[in-house]
């Protein structure tokens, strides 16, 4: 879990101190997170995959959810109010299959995906194959799945209800 310090900057120029408003005492530098969006020095070929922008994917895998699976997921309501529907997936084969089967309707609620669990370049390649244009972004989905109770993916959370 990212902890976050939030700060106020006091009087109205810029030189002055910011002054600390709430730290928990987890606070990390910004830069380990920053690191695997640094800029690559060493020359890409065509074997390493797709690029995004400065960010170098081979060192952003594997991506691991702790505490999530591929598993069946009841349909259920959820209180939380989301401004956009999304949907978390791996890689594995079971998660392909969902995503083919429904882009359309993702595509349709304007939903985004977070690919939760995948190994190497190829699992980022299926996937963006799979989901021709459908939005989806690498990233850990242990905190989100955790806030709304959900242990296993393929999932979609829209408008008040978790589906599968």
């Amino acid at each position: 879990m990212f902890a976050v310090t939030l700060c106020l900057v006091a009087g109205s120029s810029i030189a002055e101190p910011l002054t600390v408003i709430f730290d928990n005492g987890q606070t990390r530098p910004l830069a380990e997170f920053l690191a695997p969006l640094a800029h690559s020095k060493r020359e890409k070929t065509s074997e390493s995959g797709p690029n995004l922008g400065a960010a170098d994917l081979e060192q952003l895998l594997p991506i691991r959810s702790p505490g999530l699976s591929p598993a069946k997921v009841p349909v259920r309501k959820h209180p939380l109010p989301f401004a956009t529907a999304f949907f978390l997936i791996g890689a594995d084969p079971w998660s392909r299959q969902w995503l083919a089967e429904h882009r359309q309707r993702l595509l349709d609620l304007g939903a985004v995906g977070l690919l939760v669990d995948a190994t190497g370049i190829e699992d980022l390649q299926a996937i963006a194959g799979i989901a021709d244009g459908l939005p989806i972004a690498p990233a850990a989905g242990s905190d989100i799945a955790k806030a709304l109770g959900v242990v296993h993916y393929p999932v979609a959370i829209s408008e008040g209800l978790i589906w599968q």
